[in-house]
């Protein structure tokens, strides 16, 4: 498995009073701090969808990561309880582990399956356990986030292995009657009525209910050993230099106060981060274009970007204003980037660079911090 860090879409944080991004440690957040992409007020508790025994039932599928839904797997289950009418129940089941609750997302019933989370590529293995569910429980509809991370692949391979059922993919309008999918290159709607396997595109459904879900958890089914005709050969390891920037969740950007480019090699290199640039730096040459992070470059997302010798103009600020922390290096305490940066160091740019590589790398050989794998 590579060890190179790509930005997980799922990663929880919190927001400050003041509105900067914080890492969370735990699971709950500290004074003044509120989880989710925006800090929202105290709400009241909401009723239950449904008190009446399950008749039929909608059916919502989905990878976690780590133990948590990304936003296109929770619409999915928030959709399959916007279509549910009350003699109709709603079960989620989860590939992979989940740590958190999913009843705010309408689920009646919850499967949670750990062994078939994405990581591991076992095909057959998820078609069985999805085929016994189905059998047992015959939802009416199935919905699934038509994404690249597995979910879209399974949903493809259950919509041909039922090809007498309707199915619709990449869906971005639906209704207890019909779906929508974009047509003629997105200029017009396709209008189709509601089959019974739907893959929802990002963006399609709203995931704050009016009402919240039963969230009984129901033990998976038992399945017996199941053949696999593939074999998963893992990850291939990737060199930093090899991962776009818009993945990297770790960048050590250059700007005009970086002399010694080599320098700024070498500290990513020793930190497992990609390299970027402002435009200054590319400008001058110091780095190719396709690293060039900005307004007229690239917009970054980082956990961590470390700015070293940019002084910080709104072009740049601009292209990495979705990063959950900022460290600057700079001669100027009142550049720019001292104000959106989370840790500022005042001083030379090489010589910080050099003094911090020195310093991670005893680290090392003293066993205080471990090796970046490759």
């Amino acid at each position: 498995m590579s060890g190179v860090k790509r930005i997980d879409p799922r990663r929880p944080y919190c927001l400050s009073p003041s509105g900067l991004r914080r890492i969370v440690l735990g699971e709950s957040g500290g004074a003044g701090f509120q989880f989710g992409a925006m800090a929202r007020p105290h709400k009241k508790v909401k009723p239950r969808r449904t008190h009446e025994p399950a008749k039929h039932w909608h059916m919502a599928i989905a990878h976690s990561n780590r133990g948590r839904l990304d936003d296109h797997a929770r619409e999915a289950v928030a959709a399959s309880a916007i279509l549910a009418t009350p003699e109709i129940g709603v079960i989620a089941v989860i590939l992979g582990d989940l740590h958190e609750d999913i009843a705010a997302l309408g689920a009646d019933r919850i499967v949670v399956i750990p062994e078939l989370d994405a990581a591991r590529f076992q095909p057959q293995r998820e078609e069985a356990v999805i085929q016994a569910l189905l059998d047992e429980y015959q939802p009416a509809q199935v919905l699934m986030p038509d994404n690249m991370l597995g979910d879209g692949d399974l949903g493809r391979r259950l919509i041909a292995k039922h090809e007498r059922a309707a199915a619709a993919t990449h869906v971005v309008e639906l209704d207890r009657q019909h779906v929508s999918v974009r047509w003629n290159s997105g200029t017009i709607f396709a209008k189709s009525i509601l089959p019974r396997f739907v893959l929802l595109t990002p963006g399609t459904v709203d995931i704050e209910l009016p009402f919240v879900g039963a969230g009984e958890q129901t033990a998976p089914p038992q399945i017996s050993s199941v053949t696999e005709v593939c074999r998963d050969l893992g990850l291939e390891p990737t060199e930093m230099s090899d991962i776009a920037l818009e993945e990297a969740d770790f960048i050590v950007s250059a700007g005009n106060g970086v002399r010694n480019v080599e320098t700024i090699d070498t500290l990513a290199r020793t930190l497992g981060a990609a390299v970027g640039a402002s435009r200054v730096a590319v400008d001058e040459g110091k780095l190719p274009r396709d690293k060039q992070i900005g307004a007229s470059g690239k917009t970054v997302s980082a956990t961590t970007y470390f700015a070293i010798g940019i002084s910080g103009a709104v072009q740049h600020l601009q292209g990495i204003k979705s990063c959950r922390h900022v460290i600057a290096i700079n001669r100027d305490a009142g550049a720019p980037i001292v104000k959106r940066a989370d840790l500022t160091v005042i001083g030379d740019a090489e010589e910080l660079m050099q003094a911090l590589i020195t310093r991670v790398e005893q680290a090392r050989n003293q066993g205080e911090a471990g090796e970046v794998e490759r």
